[in-house]
């Protein structure tokens, strides 16, 4: 593997990438531990992601944003994700999808995705679709679940559909994804300090699939679209 370099050292925030072999892209790795009082728990960072009603308040970036298709076994869910990118650039929209698990034991929240296709969701001449996207997300509670501060590992890789000119990467990744946890950050102060109704994702663990890894059949009642989907669509392995 490549090694990594660090391209930002900030107080609570820094930053490293390393190309991805064959091609002009590169993985990004970001780690932080925001404000020692910054809400954890019940309205945690992993719950204002999740929670797509709630993220299409926080995040100005969102054009659309929707749950496609669930699977109640893994907890996996197919999600549509529409966002802005800087002016001149067309919008892009991604397919993907994303699990979850709430590790108590180890005190540990794991939240990872990566694109997908999916028939409910044809390409848009409007949007460039991005297909390749990769997204690892560790939280840790400095304490317990139910106490304030925690620390995070972000692990990123897209391929955006364009060739960015040198500078014009350097400062979307310097300010975009700084940017976009700051946002997150606030968004649970917010939550917390207004009691928004946010899902308590950390009550509402997945239920375990057995060794299945997502092959059970889909219910019918957390199903949109017409088209049939083989339980594999669903898997991360």
């Amino acid at each position: 593997e490549q090694p990594w370099e660090m391209i930002m050292d900030k107080k609570h925030f820094k930053l490293w990438r390393r190309p991805i072999e064959g091609t002009h892209l590169y993985q990004y790795r970001g780690n932080g531990a925001p404000h020692k009082a910054a809400p954890f728990s019940r309205v945690s960072s992993l719950s204002c992601q999740l929670d797509t009603e709630y993220r299409k308040k926080w995040d100005s970036l969102v054009i659309k944003l929707d749950v496609i298709e669930r699977d109640l076994a893994s907890g996996s869910e197919v999600i549509h994700w529409v966002t802005h990118f800087p002016y001149p650039m067309y919008s892009r929209d991604y397919v993907y999808v994303r699990r979850y698990s709430v590790d108590k034991e180890n005190n540990l929240m794991v939240l990872v995705s990566r694109a997908v296709e999916h028939p409910s969701v044809p390409e848009d001449p409007e949007y460039v679709r991005v297909r390749t996207y990769e997204s690892q997300m560790v939280i840790r509670p400095h304490k317990t679940f139910d106490e304030n501060g925690f620390d995070y590992l972000l692990t990123y890789s897209d391929n955006p559909q364009t060739v960015f000119p040198r500078y014009c990467v350097s400062w979307m990744v310097s300010s975009g994804m700084p940017d976009f946890l700051e946002k997150l950050h606030m968004a649970a102060l917010k939550a917390k300090k207004m009691e928004i109704e946010v899902r308590d994702y950390m009550s509402a663990k997945p239920l375990e699939s057995g060794g299945s890894e997502g092959k059970a059949g889909m219910a019918a009642a957390e199903h949109k679209g017409d088209g049939a989907r083989s339980p594999a669509q669903l898997e991360y392995a």
